[in-house]
């Protein structure tokens, strides 16, 4: 292995929730006035933490989501989550490598503690992702496309930026592990590869990711 640490984003690379989650999103906007579809949701606020969404709604419109707002989706999420939640095929695979390899590994993702918890008791990722492996954007004052989160992992993990590596499906966290001086390798199942521009490299299935980082 080539890295010191490998950071995870959460939302479309561990737990396949990216669909869920931005199929309500645009639903729940849209019902508040502010039509929105699917694809409008992936492309504008996949890998967003909640801010970005209030900060673009009130650039756009000039108004304010209701104070509730991210109680109601969060809400509905986690209630979809109960229903339909999966861990991304193949990532039990890469993460038992990495453990056999003793390679230090986290989740950084824009999703609040409570979410990337709820995902990971559902799906049983719980069992590889202890406390001391969580970083959320709630731990730092920026979220993705800012570098905050990633250096804020890397800090607490004990490894300098240039030893990390984050896998990442989001041009939003493309761009926050390139600014952190960090090699990013975009997972292209959701988002098209051209939208991944700068990433270190590409794949489109988790049984290619091992092969990338060794």
């Amino acid at each position: 292995m080539r890295y010191d640490l490998v950071i995870f984003d959460n939302d479309g690379v561990l737990v396949d929730s990216e669909p869920i989650s931005n199929r309500l999103l645009a639903a729940h906007l849209t019902e508040l006035g502010h039509p929105t579809s699917y694809e409008d949701s992936i492309r504008d606020y996949m890998g967003s933490a909640m801010h970005r969404i209030h900060d673009l709604i009130r650039e756009r419109t000039g108004q304010r989501l209701p104070e509730d707002f991210d109680d109601v989706f969060h809400g509905r999420v986690f209630a979809a989550f109960a229903r339909e939640l999966e861990p991304v095929d193949g990532v039990v695979g890469v993460l038992e490598k990495l453990a056999a390899d003793e390679t230090p590994y986290c989740v950084a993702s824009s999703g609040s503690h409570e979410r990337i918890r709820v995902g990971h008791r559902k799906t049983g990722l719980d069992r590889w992702f202890d406390d001391g492996r969580i970083f959320s954007s709630e731990d730092v004052g920026r979220g993705k496309p800012a570098p905050d989160l990633f250096l804020h992992a890397a800090e607490r993990m004990g490894v300098a930026p240039e030893r990390c590596v984050v896998v990442e499906d989001s041009p939003l966290g493309v761009r926050a592990a390139v600014a952190a001086g960090m090699d990013v390798y975009g997972f292209t199942a959701m988002t098209p590869a051209a939208k991944l521009a700068g990433a270190t490299g590409l794949f489109g299935a988790m049984g290619e990711l091992a092969d990338l980082l060794a």
